[in-house]
């Protein structure tokens, strides 16, 4: 019987969840049932968090007591600082984080538990100690020490504050928390399937999320904004910007990192909210080279695309892009600040995979030869 190759796994459901629906033809993307734009406008990440975790927003009581438990996980073991100190300042922020990530087991007596309580338990670790480590990753790129985390603050106010040592102001928090919002969770994308395989094993959760942070990584993925920065960086200028992108075009299978989606087939409603955190950003700092280039590029492959009779929208990594310049990120930290915000929804999958947990075994199609004769070694 001929079996259907479905190359890339398209198309193909592996399981039933509650945690996230995409509709790509509406540019539709919704957490637990709300709306992404109403949860980056209104929400904390704290609140996204606790929804995703749980089914539903918390109250103000429950959410107090969420914080409360969030709170003292930003610690990091200083034997898992050292394996940051061991990488040279040139070395990829992404493998050192992947790494750390991995060795945080080591310090965790009960890393090996799979029942729920465990699961979560880890999860908040996990969630707080990403920041942590993300930002004592830069700092010690710049030869500076890491800084401890603000016991009163929360995720996104204590990764500006452990990156600068100063208390970040309203906007800036606001700006951080809306980009790790929309970064939080995003169905069964690479990473995320990558999770949900990895555990369906029966493994600890250290491993599954250090497998979805190799999975990150990926130009295809999580690396595509470090690659919307540099694509920015190789450009003089607003005037130069047509002039880069016909190039590009005329090139065979030619693709502008930050421009198409596997599932959007319409602008992702991300980018449209990033888009307006940038043109923010630019007229508060003053700095509104990157975004004005970022929108010309917009304009003019709107108008390319449009001459083609293609539809190639700006995804979620373009505009941030843009914003992480703004808020004094180096490029390649914009991967590593993309799992500080994934770490939640991977461990949402997580929950629910345990929880009714079925190995994953996919097939492939056998091409290859049959019917070899074996031959001895010496006769070969």
């Amino acid at each position: 019987m001929e079996q259907t190759i479905h190359r890339g796994l398209d198309g193909v459901l592996i399981d039933t969840s509650k945690i996230c629906s995409i509709d790509g033809l509406k540019g539709e993307l919704i957490y637990r049932g709300y709306d992404i734009r109403e949860l980056a406008d209104k929400a904390s990440f704290e609140e996204v968090i606790y929804l995703l975790w749980n089914g539903e927003l918390p109250t103000e009581a429950e959410l107090h007591s969420f914080q409360d438990e969030l709170k003292p996980h930003f610690a990091v073991p200083e034997e898992v600082l050292g394996v940051l100190r061991l990488f040279p300042p040139d070395a990829s922020p992404m493998h050192a984080l992947r790494t750390a990530v991995s060795a945080l087991a080591a310090a965790d007596k009960d890393r090996d538990g799979v029942d729920l309580a465990n699961v979560r338990r880890i999860g908040l670790k996990l969630t707080a100690q990403a920041a942590t480590l993300t930002a004592a990753l830069q700092r010690l790129r710049e030869g500076k020490d890491p800084v401890d985390p603000h016991p009163e603050l929360g995720v996104a106010a204590n990764f500006l504050y452990m990156l600068s040592g100063e208390e970040p102001t309203e906007a800036a928090v606001r700006v951080m928390d809306v980009a790790l919002v929309l970064h939080a969770e995003h169905g069964s994308n690479a990473s995320t399937f990558v999770a949900r395989a990895t555990a369906s094993t029966l493994t600890d959760v250290y491993s599954a999320i250090t497998a979805a942070i190799g999975s990150l990584k990926g130009p295809l993925h999580g690396g595509a904004n470090t690659a919307v920065m540099q694509m920015l960086e190789q450009i003089n200028g607003v005037e130069d910007v047509e002039r880069f992108v016909l190039d590009k075009l005329s090139q065979e299978k030619a693709r502008i990192p930050g421009f198409g989606h596997r599932v959007y087939r319409v602008l992702d409603p991300r980018a449209a909210i990033l888009e307006g955190v940038a043109e923010k950003l630019a007229a508060e700092s003053g700095d509104a080279k990157w975004f004005e280039m970022s929108q010309e590029m917009e304009r003019v492959m709107d108008r390319e695309m449009e001459r083609r009779g293609k539809q190639v929208k700006p995804n979620v990594d373009f505009f941030s892009a843009s914003v992480y310049r703004m808020l004094g990120f180096p490029a390649d930290m914009y991967t590593p600040i993309f799992a500080v915000a994934r770490v939640p929804g991977w461990m949402a999958h997580l929950l629910e995979q345990y929880a009714d947990n079925r190995l994953m075994r996919p097939k492939l199609k056998y091409e290859g030869p049959r019917g070899k004769t074996f031959v001895p070694l010496s006769e070969r």
